[in-house]
């Protein structure tokens, strides 16, 4: 592992629309918004981002392919994906990183179809209806999960 842990923070479907996008739903911040939040939170714990969002299901999982080897861990907000994506799910088993899932949204207490999620059963945890804020929580326990396996 490099001297600066990195973490992929991938971000799914729709939510470059963030701020706009059901702003009584997903908030008024927008990604832009939480990828500086996040690089800024990450660069305190001298941890290294790489931030990205794709509407493109074949792009994420090309991501998570090569992530396998560049990373350290894997933050995913898989949006929609969640609920449609087995795809998804096995490219994040196939990593054997830890990964966090993140939603802005509580999905738990949104429609049934959503209560669903695919890529949970290759999570190593999820952090689920805290708005921008969960990203952060994200990052703080993505670096515990990292350096926990380093020091075992």
């Amino acid at each position: 592992m490099s001297s600066k842990t990195k973490i992929l923070i991938i971000n799914g479907p729709n939510l470059n629309m963030l701020g706009v996008r059901e702003p009584e739903i997903y908030g008024r911040v927008s990604l832009d918004e939480i990828s500086h939040i996040c690089v800024s939170h990450a660069s305190t714990l001298h941890a290294e981002l790489d931030f990205r969002q794709s509407n493109s299901e074949a792009e994420i999982i090309g991501w998570l392919h090569t992530a396998r080897d560049n990373v350290d861990g894997v933050v995913i907000n898989p949006a929609a994906f969640t609920h449609t994506s087995v795809a998804i799910l096995d490219a994040v088993i196939l990593t054997e990183l830890p990964i966090i899932e993140v939603h802005l949204s509580n999905i738990f207490k949104r429609e049934s179809f959503r209560t669903t999620s695919y890529i949970s059963a290759g999570a190593t945890g999820i952090i689920t209806g805290f708005g921008a804020m969960g990203y952060k929580m994200a990052i703080d326990a993505m670096l515990d999960l990292i350096r926990s396996e380093v020091e075992a």
